[in-house]
């Protein structure tokens, strides 16, 4: 999957807005995103699983939590994609 077919879909956009702020705990993410579009929690962890499992998030567990944190080495490659546009 291309850097910008993740990044099209809204929740993960928003779920990596949230991350943007730093590292956030699995349960805290689904809280805002449930609460913000309305889908289930099982919803919510299919799209953090993608953003995981195609670099842009990472995740460490934490006793009983799941800390999830922005991974930059796959959004430079949606940046790379645009910069060629820039000058536009």
């Amino acid at each position: 999957m291309h850097a910008l077919d993740i990044l099209g879909d809204p929740v993960r956009r928003r779920l990596l807005e949230l991350l943007a702020d730093g590292e956030r705990p699995a349960g805290e993410l689904t809280e805002v995103v449930r609460a913000e579009f309305g889908i289930t929690q099982p919803a919510v962890s299919r799209h953090l699983r993608v953003l995981r499992e195609h670099g842009f998030a990472t995740s460490r567990a934490e006793g009983t939590r799941r800390l999830y944190a922005v991974e930059a080495d796959a959004l430079r490659e949606a940046d790379d994609w645009i910069d060629r546009f820039r000058h536009f």
